[in-house]
């Protein structure tokens, strides 16, 4: 079996829209070029990790440490950061303040904000930071 018809086969199983096991025409024609010059090739094989240097502000700290992110809209970047932070820094305690907890994550979603934070284990408060998270 060719390179190309391997491709195509190992690509089957994805749920991308692929143009003959490839993401693009383009792809596809880069492809069957080297097929035509006998290069052996290994079409999206192998994943490279990669990072990116940011930094990240939260809302508030209170003098007991604990960090407080108040989310009015709670965007797909806001969730994919939080996690992020959380899971580069575990020892930060961080804690989530919804204008309305009950608000879903999107039109067609039925998790809402809280059970977001529920399952990803961040505790959170609706409207105001509880006293007893001042008191910790």
């Amino acid at each position: 079996m060719n390179n190309l018809k391997a491709v195509m086969k190992m690509r089957q199983r994805t749920n991308a829209v692929r143009t003959n096991g490839f993401r693009s025409k383009f792809e596809q024609d880069v492809a069957t070029s080297l097929e035509r010059q006998g290069v052996k090739y290994d079409y999206e094989g192998r994943e490279l990790p990669f990072t990116r240097e940011c930094t990240y502000t939260p809302d508030f700290r209170l003098p007991n440490g604990i960090f407080i992110e108040v989310k009015g809209y709670f965007l797909p970047s806001d969730r994919t950061k939080l996690l992020l932070v959380r899971k580069q820094n575990p020892h930060v305690d961080i804690r989530l303040v919804f204008m309305n907890s009950r608000n879903r994550l999107s039109k067609r979603s039925k998790t809402t904000y809280a059970k977001w934070a529920d399952k990803h284990g961040f505790l959170w408060a609706e409207k105001q930071v509880p006293e007893r998270w001042i008191n910790e």
